[in-house]
């Protein structure tokens, strides 16, 4: 239980946030200026202070200024605005951390977990914090697309985001949604598992009755995003024929349903993904390339895991922390870490969640440390890795090993496979079948 001071002046979000912490064993007072704030800290210090910095008769900064010698363990920035951790650097005093508006009841609580271990230093409390709540990684890289989130969230630009499988293309589109401060929702559609022949229908929804089965009005998921970002993974499987479609609701911001005649208005944020090179996509003909430079008037790039290896250890340990959640804490040993910092990591992240998972799940439970699967080093490991990568050879046919490869590691297992890799099962099918195809006779 931690005893905690809310700052803020929004009755909805202080009632809401109150309760929460209550719920959850916490003793909450409040205060809705920064005068009331002061006078509550006089009386006696909190062990967190959860502080908006925009208050009716100031700036929270004021009131964190004041705090350079104080007791208390935690402040926690209330933002609507993800560029002050940039700022937050620079402070003294408690450690600080943020928290950006609309923030996730499960956020809310998180940011009081272990109160009493509080990081010693505000470096230490960012580097074990989620950045927008869903990215874990400090590598330059990463902060580097951090920066990139940061400068187009809050603009209307469509987004590419291209990375391997498994890098964390979704977690990318949904920090660039929270980011924006947009109230819809957050939808995430994989076009691999669109069908060929309801894909328009379930894109751009449908009149009752234009086609046989269509018994109700179907609004699709443009109209499902309305005010909110619509997140398209796998963007080289949307069906090429319905690709002029998708463009020219972009250019317009209006979508036609399935046996309509009028347009339908959509405030829709659009970003979409890939794993796959677009410019050979837009070669091998399954992205048009009109669609792509409109996509790609903002790109982003997801570095792989092998090149943030130093991301590895936070990264698994947050996993690690996930799954142990009521359990004894359980770690990784310096060898356990070494064997996961030498791997080629084909997977990415997703990958590395599985193998944390698989240990976590055999390990001895009266053990302190899990014990990592011996089996994940291969047939993954470095000299495969590099046969995969190797110069003159063609994007499709690293791909294609990938695949085969992953199917092996299975066990050919369709589905566990088709998750690692970061694709549908259908997707997956149709490369399969498309190998068979090309297959010599």
């Amino acid at each position: 239980m931690a005893r905690v001071l809310l700052v803020d002046d929004e009755p909805d979000f202080v009632s809401a946030a109150v309760e929460m912490l209550r719920l959850n064993g916490h003793e909450v007072e409040t205060a809705q200026t920064l005068a009331l704030a002061r006078g509550k800290l006089q009386q006696s210090v909190p062990d967190a202070l959860l502080l908006d910095l925009m208050l009716p008769d100031g700036n929270g900064l004021e009131l964190l200024d004041e705090l350079t010698d104080s007791e208390l363990k935690r402040v926690i920035l209330i933002t609507g605005h993800p560029g002050i951790k940039s700022h937050i650097k620079d402070l003294s005093g408690p450690s600080v951390s943020y928290l950006i508006k609309p923030i996730d009841a499960a956020e809310l609580v998180e940011s009081l977990r272990n109160l009493t271990d509080a990081p010693d230093s505000v470096e230490e409390a960012e580097r074990s914090a989620a950045h927008f709540g869903y990215i874990i990684g400090e590598h330059a890289r990463m902060h580097e697309l951090y920066e990139q989130v940061e400068k187009v969230a809050s603009l209307d630009t469509p987004v590419l985001v291209v990375g391997e499988t498994g890098t964390g293309k979704e977690l990318v589109a949904e920090s660039i949604h929270r980011a924006s401060g947009r109230t819809g929702e957050f939808v995430a559609v994989n076009c691999g598992s669109l069908s060929r022949e309801l894909a328009g229908s379930e894109l751009f929804g449908h009149e009752k009755g234009s086609f046989t089965g269509a018994v109700r009005r179907h609004l699709g998921f443009f109209k499902r995003a309305d005010s909110g970002t619509l997140f398209l993974d796998e963007l080289t499987e949307m069906p090429l024929e319905l690709q002029p479609h998708f463009l020219r609701v972009l250019e317009s911001g209006k979508v036609l349903p399935v046996g309509s005649e009028r347009e339908t208005t959509v405030d829709a944020r659009i970003v979409a993904a890939t794993n796959r090179d677009p410019e050979q996509a837009i070669e091998d003909k399954v992205l048009r390339q009109d669609l792509f430079f409109r996509l790609s008037v903002f790109p982003i790039l997801v570095p792989p895991l092998r090149e943030r290896r130093s991301d590895i250890p936070l990264i698994a340990n947050h996993f690690l922390e996930q799954l142990q959640k009521g359990q004894p804490p359980r770690g990784l040993s310096s060898e356990a870490l070494r064997r996961l910092h030498d791997y080629q990591w084909p997977g990415n992240v997703r990958e590395l969640k599985h193998v944390v998972q698989r240990g976590f799940i055999m390990c001895d439970p009266n053990s302190p440390e899990i014990e990592l699967p011996p089996r994940f080093e291969s047939p993954f490991g470095a000299q495969g890795a590099k046969r995969g990568l190797a110069a003159g050879r063609s994007i499709s046919d690293v791909e294609r090993e990938l695949i085969e490869r992953t199917l092996s590691h299975f066990d050919g297992d369709k589905k566990a496979a088709a998750e690692t890799l970061g694709i549908s099962l259908n997707t997956l099918y149709n490369r399969l079948n498309s190998y068979q195809e090309v297959e010599p006779s």
